[in-house]
């Protein structure tokens, strides 16, 4: 975005990305499509072809709304700060209704090639705080485990069961975890 662009078209764009997530989420991928989205959003097809020309860039354009999750800012205790972020992961999931929203780039990334892309930056920075934390304790290979653990804890309860782990369950992932790296966590 330019910096003095009309606040109008920004309004609009955010507009027309926050329906077009929200189409993904609740219709699928085949729903999100121009006629569509201008009739869900309420701006015209002429207005969603100018702002984004082929249906890649709506639905990059809606995904990368998800690259401003929030993140736990570390305090210096590994055991509470994994904890903590965990919990927001957890919390973007029940506020963003993420799971279903990765679930569906996973999906579209198998099959639209330049999507992998925004999936992969996606994941690097979502995991970003959770890895550095790990960072302290474990290196390589371990490191890489101990990172699919902790983010599958959250998002195979959801995607799989149904329903986000409850506070005791994600406290009970990261003392394993730290248990396991010989940090004498307790649990």
């Amino acid at each position: 975005m330019e910096p003095t662009e009309d606040p109008r078209v920004r309004r609009t764009r955010a507009d027309v990305l926050r329906t077009a997530l929200d189409v993904l989420i609740d219709e699928g991928r085949d729903a999100v499509t121009h006629p569509h989205l201008a009739h869900a959003s309420g701006y015209s097809r002429a207005t969603l072809y100018k702002h984004w020309p082929t249906r890649a860039d709506l639905v990059r354009g809606a995904f990368t709304r998800l690259a401003d999750a929030e993140h736990h800012t570390p305090t210096g205790d590994l055991r509470s700060d994994l904890i903590a972020e965990l919990t927001m992961f957890r919390l973007g999931m029940q506020r963003h209704r993420l799971d279903r929203a990765l679930a569906v780039l996973a999906d579209l990334a198998a099959s639209m090639p330049e999507l992998a892309e925004l999936r992969d930056h996606l994941v690097v920075e979502g995991e970003q705080v959770l890895r550095s934390l790990l960072a302290q304790v474990l290196t390589g290979p371990e490191l890489e485990a101990a990172a699919l653990m902790l983010s599958g804890a959250v998002l195979h309860s959801a995607l799989m069961h149904g329903r986000l782990p409850d506070d005791a369950v994600i406290t009970a992932a990261v003392d394993l975890v730290l248990r396991a790296a010989g940090t004498g966590s307790p649990g």
